[in-house]
């Protein structure tokens, strides 16, 4: 079998990679000391105050000396058993504790609802500036215009692209040069809705923020409908990172990784190269 020629291409700039990595390290310590502030109330509301009987979700547990502690996930007034994890997880000692999340996923792992917020405000403004950072270079360089903005045609084959992903088949020659319309439509709801919604949710929780901007309380339909949003949007970026990271290793995690630390990219199946 001949073997295909490879050509390797410059993918991803300096300004680019740097970012990356910075908003991985703050959306990891912000989602565990998010965890960690969630965990000393883990219920969720729709409006203004909080309905202690009638929450959109809540972890809890029940106990009894026959029994020992039991956690439970209430979704909507159905309630399910999810000792362990949800409600009440095994702590320092092997011992059962009553908690929303487990230790392993909180920042501390200890309850500490001060330190907490401390790390989380933190990297909240630390991604703050770094995405304000990369928004403002991918407006100058032609990066969101070149790189990310699906053209007309792109948009047309999206059924297509998505059967071919969940074949595992992936592009492959000069079609891995850029990205496909899903990355491209993905990243963009990532970078333009889902980031800012995090950001501005984050900041209607504040009772200074509303003070001083009123009209987010308007927008959100109330501090708990804020916090229940910020909730179901971190939900959301979870989601994208473990499909992101399955992605990266089912299409060749060496040269995706490889492309994210050097900028060098080996294009596979052969191509030409510029």
């Amino acid at each position: 079998m001949v073997e295909q020629p490879t050509a390797s291409i410059r993918r991803h700039s300096i300004a680019v990679r740097v970012t990356h990595w910075i908003n991985a390290v703050c959306l990891l310590v912000l989602l565990m000391s998010g965890l960690q502030i969630f965990n000393a109330h883990p219920a969720l509301y729709w409006g203004q105050a909080s309905a202690f009987g009638r929450p959109i979700l809540a972890l809890t547990a029940t106990g009894s000396d026959e029994a020992g502690i039991r956690g439970i996930t209430q979704i909507f007034g159905h309630a399910f058993t999810t000792t362990g994890f949800l409600g009440a997880s095994t702590g320092p000692g092997g011992q059962v504790w009553v908690r929303g999340f487990p230790s392993w996923l909180t920042i501390p792992s200890y309850q500490d609802l001060s330190t907490g917020r401390r790390w989380h405000f933190f990297f909240a403004w630390l991604l703050v500036l770094n995405g304000t950072a990369y928004l403002l270079y991918s407006l100058a360089s032609g990066h969101l215009r070149r790189d990310l903005l699906p053209s007309r045609l792109q948009l047309g084959t999206i059924g297509h692209t998505v059967r071919e992903h969940l074949l595992l088949r992936f592009p492959r020659g000069d079609e891995a040069r850029h990205y496909n319309v899903l990355q491209k439509l993905t990243y963009l709801a990532v970078a333009l809705v889902l980031l800012p919604l995090m950001v501005l949710t984050g900041l209607t929780m504040s009772p200074g923020m509303d003070a001083a901007f009123p009209e987010l309380l308007t927008l959100f339909g109330g501090r708990q409908s804020a916090r229940t949003i910020h909730f179901l949007v971190a939900s959301g970026l979870v989601l994208f990172v473990v499909v992101h990271v399955a992605m990266v290793l089912l299409s060749g995690a060496w040269n995706n990784l490889r492309s994210m630390i050097t900028g060098t990219y080996v294009l596979p199946g052969g191509a030409h190269a510029n």
